[in-house]
């Protein structure tokens, strides 16, 4: 009874378990000579009052388990109840310096933030695993062409039933390839992007349907009805989220199509397809040439691999496959054109265009975070030595060195975690900016968010950063902490770390103004690019009548002249052209290999390529492309004329030489129909303002009547005033046709370098944070200088000194460190601007231009950010300065 009541009573009787022992040894003794009483020897009697007893390695091992875990929770309690008052010091201190905790807040709210915000880009579309249950072995397979610079030159059907069947790295393959068609049955028609795949396909990437199903293996089977699996962003944004999309019907492709299911978000890969159809479904994709000829390369293969078989075993594999297919078909696959294979893990491809730009980002947002740190560690110090007094009391207390640090690194800790939340809502408010600039680099921009793992980077990030700039005050000082706080001035190691910290915040913000100099000057490269056309005056209006409804040649050419016929009547409209694209337009265009007239073709070497583009006869004239030689389409190119082309300066420099191709003929389908170079038109930049013109070839639109295309219009006024009048012209000739993407040409040109201006303006905005944190940062510093040197500059006044004189020894300690941070900062962006070498234009990565703008604005921030500490120092009074001491 009584062990049992020491139990109970061990939380107040820290020395239990030897009170234990005694009693057990009492219990012994006293059972022991009961049984020596009773005639039994001393030995006997010892052990049978231990029978009597029982275990009694049992209840010491009991009893030092519960010693144990009594003490250990008795100092969990303590060090929680330490840990609950030092957070409570730490907010009345806090608290009672609001000055300190606000500008702390803010300049570690908008270095976190800024992480935050990379963190959320980074995490959303490189880290989290894409949304496809197969990701981990799931590939793109390409066939590059030496001949086309790499590109994916494509597969045909048959290829994709010998892959299908001879590979035995696949767990299973499927195809795919994207065209756009109209869909009828809403309020007004659509053009919609159609991704034509095979059954298969949703489960070789793994996905399942967020309503009805996905396809089945009858639904790409000669004969079946036509269904439709839509898109979550094409379900929310054009039929509303209905959830009784499933069994609705559409016309398209002059069929009705019934919807069987609505997928999940999915990364708007590989392309931004609004609704899916089985191959079947598709007319080209079902003709006897797609279905039958090798020549017909129009597929992308995507595949899952077996289980275990990584990467490069799968690329032998396919291979060898391919290897065996171009000898035994040389005709489909000649050798001129340098056919390879390629097995390309989807993961990669998501981020491939993005990986560069979000390295530089995240270096970026990273350096202001730095910056932010020395800063806040900086104000630290500044702050602890008014605190020297406060330190000292609690050091003749009793608290240690380690105390008082902890204590110390509590308050930084809690600080960088109200710059966290801070900065958290700044980072959830710039999540639209940073999903614009996204969408331009990757096709997985809807993922990023602020989720669970975001939360906890920023976490991390809040604890780490207040441990490090928390820590920082106490290199310099020595183990009588509140002693060294105690000296006065600015000497010793404090000063020469509060130096390190402003000279390390100067270097780095160096570095991001030299990138943001760098972006900003690439900027201005690419806007003075001479695009080839005149952008100015144009409106642009993609027009799509469906080829089921004009079948004929005659039928589209009669659409397109009479469209051009009616829309050129317009008051204001002073040319009018239809033509297959527009210039930088980023939706691509079809290449030719063609032959010219007289020079046979070699075995050994690739036939000429160029772009092909369809226009109307007014198509140069409408945007402003002159003409060099010869001349432009007329309305007498027609079907009864000889067939005719017009190439770029480019393909004739290339393919003619000085000669001129006026006159010269060319053929593309083995000199079946050879077609007249009638005239060479300048160059256009196509495919990016960042990139040189391709050859380009141009045929008359009276002669190849294309279906869909481009209507343009180049006006007396604003453009964008004709966008409805063309609108209703489209529709008076067939309200079935769908009119999108309705802008000016000077809106495509910016938005081709949306990407880059987005880039720009987010390294730009952490300079700028840098530069105004840096800024503070020094000011800070010689004001405190000043503060500690009040004496010495009240002697140097008294003896005579001159205002001038004293503010020139104030700015001259601010000048040296900006020189010296500025020296640091070159060398430090000479080596970042490497990572940039692929962002910049026009302008090399250590353009002297940049470099010296960079210093001069530094020099001049750091000097007007001393200026006023400068001027305090010429108002101190002689004689105060003195008594104070």
């Amino acid at each position: 009874m009584r062990i049992r009541r020491l139990f109970r009573l061990d939380t107040l009787r820290p020395n239990v378990e030897q009170d234990v022992r005694s009693e057990i040894e009492l219990y012994l003794e006293l059972r022991a000579q009961e049984f020596v009483d009773a005639g039994l020897p001393p030995a006997d009697a010892r052990a049978a009052a231990r029978r009597a007893f029982g275990d009694v390695a049992a209840v010491e091992r009991e009893c030092r388990a519960v010693t144990t875990g009594r003490v250990r929770a008795r100092a969990r309690t303590e060090t929680m109840h330490s840990v609950m008052q030092d957070l409570r010091f730490a907010a009345r201190t806090l608290r009672r310096n609001p000055g300190f905790t606000l500008v702390a807040v803010l300049t570690l709210a908008l270095g976190i933030g800024a992480n935050t915000a990379i963190f959320s880009v980074i995490n959303g579309i490189m880290l989290r695993t894409p949304a496809y249950g197969t990701a981990d072995r799931l590939v793109r397979v390409e066939r590059p062409a030496r001949a086309s610079d790499g590109e994916d030159a494509g597969f045909s059907a048959t290829d994709v039933h010998d892959y299908r069947a001879g590979s035995r790295s696949l767990a299973a393959l499927a195809e795919y390839h994207s065209m756009t068609f109209n869909l009828v049955g809403r309020s007004e028609p659509l053009r919609v992007q159609t991704g034509v795949v095979s059954a298969n396909y949703f489960d070789v990437l793994g996905v399942a349907p967020l309503l009805g199903r996905t396809f089945r293996a009858g639904d790409d089977s000669a004969g079946s009805p036509p269904v439709l699996v839509v898109s979550h962003a094409f379900w929310q944004s054009r039929l509303g989220g209905d959830p009784n999309v499933v069994g609705q019907t559409f016309e398209m492709t002059d069929r009705v199509h019934t919807v069987v299911g609505v997928l999940p978000p999915l990364p708007a890969y590989p392309d931004a397809n609004d609704v899916y159809m089985p191959t079947t479904s598709c007319p080209f994709r079902s003709s006897e040439n797609a279905r039958g000829d090798r020549d017909h390369r129009m597929v992308t293969m995507f595949a899952a691999l077996r289980p275990g078989v990584a990467h490069d075993a799968a690329e032998r594999d396919l291979a060898a496959l391919s290897t065996r297919l171009y000898r035994e078909y040389p005709q489909a696959y000649p050798a001129a054109l340098g056919f390879g294979l390629a097995v390309r893990p989807v993961p990669e491809e998501l981020v491939r265009g993005a990986r560069p730009t979000l390295v530089v980002l995240l270096a970026t947002a990273g350096f202001v975070l730095l910056i932010a740190c020395a800063n806040v560690a900086n104000l630290t110090l500044v702050r602890l030595v008014g605190r020297h007094r406060e330190l000292s009391v609690r050091a003749a207390l009793g608290a240690g060195r380690a105390r008082l640090v902890r204590q110390l690194l509590t308050e930084s800790t809690l600080l960088a975690l109200a710059g966290a939340a801070l900065g958290l809502l700044l980072a959830s408010g710039g999540l639209e900016l940073l999903r614009a600039f996204a969408t331009r680099v990757t096709p997985r921009a809807h993922e990023i968010r602020i989720d669970g793992a975001v939360l906890l980077f920023t976490l991390a990030v809040a604890v780490g950063t207040g441990l490090v700039f928390g820590a920082l005050p106490f290199l310099s000082t020595s183990r009588d902490l509140s002693g060294a706080l105690r000296t006065r001035g600015t000497g010793g190691g404090r000063g020469r770390l509060e130096s390190a910290l402003v000279v390390s915040q100067l270097a780095v913000t160096v570095m991001l103004l030299v990138a943001a100099g760098l972006m900003l000057r690439s900027l201005r490269e690419l806007n003075a690019v001479d695009a080839g056309f005149d952008a100015r005056s144009v409106l642009t209006a993609r027009v799509t009548p469906s080829r089921d409804h004009y079948p004929t040649r005659e039928a589209r050419l009669q659409f397109h002249e009479r469209l051009l016929e009616r829309v050129a009547a317009r008051p204001g409209v002073t040319h009018a052209a239809f033509a297959g694209t527009v210039p930088l337009n980023d939706e691509g265009t079809g290449t030719v290999q063609f032959r010219i007239e007289g020079r046979p073709a070699d075995a050994g070497e690739p036939l000429p390529q160029a772009e092909l583009h369809v226009a109307s006869a007014e198509y140069f004239a409408t945007i402003g492309l002159p003409v060099l030689d010869g001349r432009a389409f007329t309305s007498a190119d027609r079907d009864d004329a000889p067939d005719v082309v017009i190439v770029n300066r480019t393909a004739a420099r290339r393919y003619w030489g000085s000669a001129s191709p006026v006159g010269q003929r060319i053929t593309n389908d083995g000199g079946e129909t050879w077609n007249t170079v009638v005239g060479v038109v300048g160059d256009v930049k196509q495919n990016g303002l960042d990139r040189p013109p391709e050859p380009e070839v141009y045929a008359p639109l009276t002669q190849f009547p294309i279906t869909a295309g481009t209507l343009l219009l180049r006006t007396r006024g604003e453009p964008m005033r004709l966008a409805r009048a063309a609108r209703a012209e489209v529709a008076a000739l067939d309200p079935r046709v769908p009119v999108d993407q309705v802008r000016t040409l000077e809106q495509v040109r910016d938005e081709s370098l949306a990407a880059r201006r987005i880039t720009a303006s987010l390294i730009g905005l952490f300079a700028a944070l840098a530069l105004v944190i840096s800024a503070t940062g020094i000011g800070g510093v010689i004001a405190f200088s000043v503060a500690q040197r009040t004496n010495e500059i009240g002697v140097r006044m008294a003896l005579g000194a001159a205002t001038g004189q004293v503010v020139r020894m104030v700015l001259r300690q601010s000048v040296a460190l900006a020189a010296l941070g500025l020296a640091l900062g070159v060398a430090g962006a000479l080596v970042f601007g490497r990572l940039m070498a692929g962002l910049v234009f026009g302008v090399g990565t250590a353009d002297p231009l940049t470099f010296v703008g960079v210093a001069a604005v530094m020099l001049v921030v750091a000097a007007a950010a001393c200026w006023a500490p400068a001027r305090r120092a010429t108002r101190i009074d002689p004689m105060v300065a003195l008594r104070s001491e």
